[in-house]
């Protein structure tokens, strides 16, 4: 079985809505709700292990008994950074291993988490490839400092899978190295953990700005159910 780490921390600030962005509504339902619903239909996940901002578990808590989840749900307060809001919420889970996801994409569904989990390696990521040119720069001059090879390059995505143990350890190792990480695939595999990934899609895309709610709701508002 698997344990959902649900990261929903976030004050959203660049979407500018006067409140976490994942309690705006897209077509009516709160963004935080999408992940919520499709974790809740996963039959090998049995808990789900939820953050939040300050000031607003109550919000939360609310929104999974309006919206019926049945699955156990674990409330935890945001660390000051995603990276220690990750390390806060792994103790609370139950399981040998979890799914990571992020409210701010609302658009991930029951079938892809059950494809993550059936892959047969123990850390895995969704990730898509990047279509267009990067390049190493150095910011405090303006400069271009080298190439990169964009095949060799991918757009981490989430959900994710974890052995608990490794995610654990990657963090551990974090604290003893002195960094942070914003993406915890990088993480585990700087820290000497093997990380393996499956091909994403740009449906998959982290809510952020005012232009991405309004597309979500597109998005939302078309697509058939595949349940």
């Amino acid at each position: 079985m698997y344990s959902l780490v649900l990261l929903n921390g976030g004050i959203g600030s660049r979407v500018a809505a006067g409140q976490p962005k994942q309690f705006i509504r897209v077509n009516g339902i709160p963004i935080i709700v999408y992940s919520l619903v499709a974790a809740d239909a996963v039959a090998e996940i049995d808990e789900i292990v939820v953050n939040y901002p300050e000031g607003w578990r109550e919000d939360v808590e609310k929104l999974v008994i309006d919206y019926a989840i049945k699955k156990p749900v674990t409330y935890v307060p945001a660390g000051a950074t995603r990276h220690e809001s990750v390390r806060n919420l792994l103790p609370h889970c139950k399981n040998e291993h979890i799914v990571l996801h992020e409210t701010a994409r609302p658009l991930i569904s029951a079938g892809d988490i059950r494809r993550l989990i059936a892959d047969p390696h123990d850390n895995v990521s969704y990730m898509l490839p990047i279509p267009f040119t990067v390049a190493p720069v150095d910011p405090a001059a303006n400069k271009v400092t080298g190439s990169l090879d964009r095949d060799k390059l991918r757009n981490v995505q989430l959900p994710q899978k974890y052995r608990k143990a490794d995610l654990a350890g990657a963090h551990e190792w974090a604290v003893r190295e002195g960094v942070v990480f914003n993406e915890d695939g990088t993480l585990a595999t700087e820290a000497g953990y093997d990380v393996y990934f499956l091909d994403g899609t740009d449906r998959n895309f982290k809510v952020t700005t005012p232009t991405d709610v309004r597309l979500a709701g597109f998005l939302l508002g078309g697509e058939d159910d595949d349940e």
